[in-house]
């Protein structure tokens, strides 16, 4: 067997976060203990089932909602789907969807391809730093309120680390019936939440984004809100979502929200990672005075940083730094050996020549000081090679 390789520096927590110890324990013992099927009427299989609960009401716990309002799913972008196309299913009459191009893909292309199916899509600008302009969105609402069967705005930006004002947002909607769902994959587990409080109507989120385990994820569905279902097939998590449940991934879905909600009880912990943020931040665009921080004014989610390097390509750059030990990663995919800006970064207005160079940095709950200022030392480093190796390029061109 080949050697598994691991990055030192680990700062890709947006695309996913390491699992939890006692995560893993728990989903091993649901492999190789708690393996029988919860839909069962006899005793083991209805073990399970009391397992299942169990971690359904310790998900409900982390976002302040009741335990029947949580439906388990394969992950984000599953929850996503269900909440826009379970609602416009529900809603048939109400023919127009408001969205942001801001939003993560398992929105926005849902959102385009309800467009393509005949849907009016609505797409609210976004003002300084990349926030929803406020004003567009109540402008739309009390225009459209009647035909509009869901607005669909993210709580954090997976790419920026951009807080939107949900607040103010789910406000509007309430004031105006409509329905609102938000895309809380980057949020949920890494802020304090509770739906009680806001009376948000869909909020979808993912356990691997706080040291969880991959292929499960959760959309809590405010009691009295219709949906329809999208996988048909079973009576399962409350006639919503057919098919056995994947009980390893929900228990360990489960242990990782308790362990969310003991790490939010002491807030002084978000704040001490933010500063261990910033602090990379004013390190690294001292040693490389071209780059900036993309949303910097905006208000943004602790762990997350989007550093422009102007004049070079963020696949070089993330190919370099992992040959150096420093995992990050770029909200755009590589096509035909080249990478395309980030759609995101482009709808914020950002200049091309930035966004082409665009680097995430994205912390978790779990990193330190000492890799921190590793970090600082290996990215300008990095930058300054890159620099050069272009520089020497052009020469060469010129002669």
């Amino acid at each position: 067997m080949s050697p598994i390789i691991c990055c030192m520096l680990y700062l890709d927590n947006n695309a996913t976060t390491r699992p939890a110890d006692s995560v893993v324990e728990i989903m091993a013992r649901a492999l190789t203990e708690l393996w029988q099927n919860p839909s069962s009427v006899h005793r083991p299989g209805q073990r399970v089932r009391q397992q299942v609960e169990l971690a359904r009401e310790q998900v409900a716990q982390l976002i302040g909602a009741r335990d029947r309002e949580i439906i388990f799913t394969a992950g984000g972008t599953e929850a996503a789907n269900l909440a826009i196309l379970g609602t416009t299913a529900a809603l048939p009459d109400r023919r127009v969807v408001v969205s942001s191009k801001l939003e993560h893909s398992a929105v926005r292309e849902t959102v385009e391809t309800l467009g393509e199916e005949g849907r009016e899509i609505i797409w609210l600008p976004s003002g300084a730093g990349g926030v929803v302009d406020l004003n567009a969105l109540r402008d739309v609402l009390q225009q459209r309120a009647a035909e509009i069967a869901i607005v669909s705005i993210m709580w954090v930006n997976n790419e920026t680390g951009i807080i939107q004002p949900v607040e103010e947002i789910v406000a509007l909607c309430r004031e105006h019936g409509v329905r609102f769902h938000t895309d809380a994959v980057q949020w949920v587990g890494k802020a304090g939440t509770s739906v009680r409080d806001l009376p948000i109507d869909l909020l979808s989120f993912s356990a691997h984004k706080f040291h969880g385990p991959k292929g499960v994820g959760g959309l809590y569905v405010r009691r009295g809100v219709r949906l329809n279902k999208r996988a048909i097939g079973g009576p399962q998590e409350r006639e919503r979502r057919g098919g056995t449940e994947n009980v390893p991934g929900i228990l360990g879905m489960g242990e990782a929200a308790r362990l969310a909600m003991e790490w939010l009880r002491d807030e002084q912990r978000a704040a001490q990672q933010a500063a261990l943020r910033d602090q990379f931040e004013r390190a690294i665009l001292a040693a490389v005075p071209e780059a900036s921080v993309n949303s910097v004014e905006a208000p943004r989610m602790w762990n997350t940083s989007n550093i422009a390097f102007p004049r070079l390509e963020a696949e070089a750059i993330l190919l370099l730094l992992s040959e150096r030990g420093v995992c990050a990663s770029a909200g755009a995919a590589c096509s035909s050996g080249s990478l395309e800006p980030s759609p995101v970064l482009l709808a914020m207005k950002v200049p091309e020549e930035r966004a082409h160079g665009s680097v995430r940095f994205s912390l978790s709950r779990e990193t330190t000081g000492e890799e921190i200022d590793q970090a600082v030392e290996l990215i300008p480093a990095a930058i300054e090679r890159l620099r050069g190796s272009m520089a020497a390029v052009g020469e060469t061109h010129r002669d």
